[in-house]
């Protein structure tokens, strides 16, 4: 970019904050807009399901930086105001605001939307959805001990509520439309896994069943399954995943497809607009084809990379990571397998601690693994390396999964 050029990012999230932050290490002098619906700078949005959500950490370490960095950056933060309109012919962005900001490079890091649930009293008063500090606070007021909270989805955000609410006292049930929890990620075998785990620590779970309705005067009072059943509660979690923010780019013909398409730049179909976090559809180099991965470390890496590629075009080619700590379990998962012809375990499952390896004509997409961090770091190399591995090898503990690598 020229100098003093300008670059608007669009969010003022994990991906948006990092990729300002990188713009400046990389050594960019020009301007920098930062914009967020939200009132709060970036922050991270993991513990607010978990540690924060419980009161167990303190406010100001959500926060990417301390709230005199961006000033010293001289990054300008336009909190509390959204970006309506693009005119990519000249250039400019429009804010709710009224104002209009001109920029030679812009970043769309727009995240994503809670699913709403439509069904009738879905406005009722203790209804909660967990995206936002803001709502993560609302809830943390409700969990009191021996309160019922209905939870509609054991996806990770439901899951990691159940758990966070069951450490709290409260008695948890946990509503999936699917027969297992986190069976659309992790497939069935793993999602008996967690169903057991959640059972342990007192979790009912009402599974195979969607929700026909919310009950209440004012308010909440019940769920209504749709086979019948009435689950009394005294609020309710809403945790249906999550909708990409895609409506900027749509509107002035960008491409979107599950997200708004990138290249391995990081660029949309237009050469100066990029997209990075949640809402971007991206092409992995590692794993072949298309994904929209909405995890934190996607979110931070693929900011700070589309940064640099707007310096200097460097391509992302990351292999996705995430973790999901529930009750004494830490979950990491490394890859991404939305389909697999073999898993493969190796540990032990009855204790806890263990590594499934998802595999696909005998190469490893993705690898999972409950209190073993060490062999998540092995199974990226492997993932990396794309050679077709021996599942009896895997699965031996006496086997070191580093020499399963390619030699040579």
């Amino acid at each position: 970019m020229a100098p003093r050029s300008t670059v608007v990012i669009v969010g003022a999230n994990l991906a948006g904050g990092r990729a300002a932050e990188a713009l400046r290490k990389e050594g960019f002098d020009g301007r920098i807009f930062l914009v967020g619906e939200e009132p709060h700078p970036p922050y991270e949005r993991p513990p607010l399901s978990k540690e924060y959500l419980r009161g167990e950490m303190p406010r100001e370490e959500l926060f990417v930086q301390p709230e005199s960095f961006w000033a010293e950056q001289e990054i300008e933060l336009l909190m509390g105001v959204r970006a309506v309109s693009l005119d990519l012919a000249h250039k400019r962005v429009e804010l709710s605001s009224g104002e209009r900001l001109s920029f030679d490079k812009l970043l769309l890091a727009t995240g994503g939307r809670v699913r709403r649930l439509e069904v009738p009293g879905a406005d009722l008063e203790g209804i909660h959805y967990l995206r936002t500090v803001d709502d993560s606070e609302a809830l943390a007021r409700e969990l009191r001990p021996g309160r019922r909270l209905a939870i509609v989805g054991a996806g990770f955000i439901g899951s990691e509520v159940a758990a966070s609410a069951r450490e709290k006292g409260l008695e948890v049930t946990m509503i999936e439309v699917l027969p297992l929890p986190l069976q659309k990620a992790l497939g069935p075998e793993v999602g008996r896994i967690y169903a057991d785990i959640h059972r342990q620590h007192g979790v009912e779970l009402v599974l195979g069943e969607g929700v026909e309705r919310f009950e209440g005067d004012s308010r909440l009072q019940a769920v209504v399954t749709s086979t019948g059943r009435r689950i009394e509660c005294d609020l309710a979690l809403v945790g249906v995943g999550i909708v990409p923010a895609t409506e900027l780019a749509e509107a002035v013909g960008l491409t979107v497809d599950n997200g708004i398409v990138v290249n391995e730049f990081c660029q949309t179909s237009h050469p100066d607009v990029y997209a990075a976090g949640d809402v971007a559809n991206f092409y992995s180099p590692v794993l072949g084809r298309r994904l929209r991965v909405e995890h934190w470390h996607n979110a931070q890496n693929q900011g700070m990379a589309a940064a640099r590629s707007m310096l200097r075009g460097e391509p992302y080619a990351e292999v996705p990571w995430f973790w999901s700590d529930q009750y004494d379990l830490n979950m990491q998962y490394v890859g991404f397998a939305d389909a697999w012809d073999r898993l493969v375990f190796r540990g032990d499952v009855e204790a806890r601690r263990f590594t499934a390896f998802y595999l696909r004509q005998g190469r490893l997409e993705a690898a999972l693994a409950i209190n073993r961090p060490r062999d998540i770091r092995a199974a990226r190399e492997l993932i990396q390396a794309r050679a077709v591995l021996d599942p009896e090898r895997l699965a031996d503990e006496s086997q070191d999964l580093r020499a399963l690598l390619p030699q040579g």
